[in-house]
């Protein structure tokens, strides 16, 4: 896994930048290995992180961290349905061009909090909205240094006022130290372990 620069996902001509406006922000951008990938490979990574990169495959301090997440939310309310969509938060979906409407979704998983806004042969998108921000997974397929193409996620948020900012400031530590390492170990062998898992 590389920390990229801002500019790595903003030069990019990707699909995402037509429907996220200037109030969300990149909070975080990388790159992880894919040895061997081609341009057309996309696919074939997704298929592995489905199979070997879920998160209830991921080691026992990341689902510890997700479930604790989720308990809390539940706890302190900030997961209920009138902050996500619909209601406090309009899906990128609703402000979509045509083309991309009519595009491949994605999938959709009840373990899975991020929900599919669509999938493309170079690029994907998911969303996920609550009480503390509305925010973005983008997973484009790039061609890197090497040669080979690579992974390379971006996470776009819009903190939900003073309280989100905080909120994303005090998860930061953690996202930092246990869930992008022990992700990046998951994703990263799923392209590995590709053929047997798929």
């Amino acid at each position: 896994m590389t920390k990229l620069d801002t500019t790595t996902y903003t030069e990019m001509p990707w699909r995402i930048h037509e429907i996220t406006d200037d109030d969300f922000r990149v909070e975080d951008a990388w790159a992880f290995r894919t040895p061997g990938a081609g341009p057309d490979d996309f696919p074939v990574m997704l298929a592995a992180m489905r199979a070997g990169g879920s998160i209830a495959k991921q080691s026992w301090p990341v689902r510890f961290l997700f479930t604790a997440r989720w308990k809390l939310g539940a706890l302190m309310g900030w997961d209920k349905p009138s902050d996500g969509f619909g209601d406090r938060v309009a899906s990128l979906r609703d402000h979509m061009p045509e083309d991309l409407r009519d595009a491949p979704r994605g999938h959709d998983s009840a373990v899975m909090p991020l929900k599919a806004v669509y999938e493309l042969h170079n690029e994907s998108a998911r969303e996920l909205a609550n009480k503390t921000v509305h925010t973005v997974m983008h997973l484009g397929w790039a061609e890197g240094k090497d040669g080979d193409h690579e992974l390379r996620m971006t996470v776009l948020v819009k903190p939900n006022g003073r309280f989100g900012r905080i909120y994303m400031a005090a998860i930061a530590p953690f996202r930092y130290i246990v869930i992008y390492p022990m992700l990046t170990r998951r994703w990263e062998r799923a392209w590995r372990e590709r053929d047997a898992a798929v």
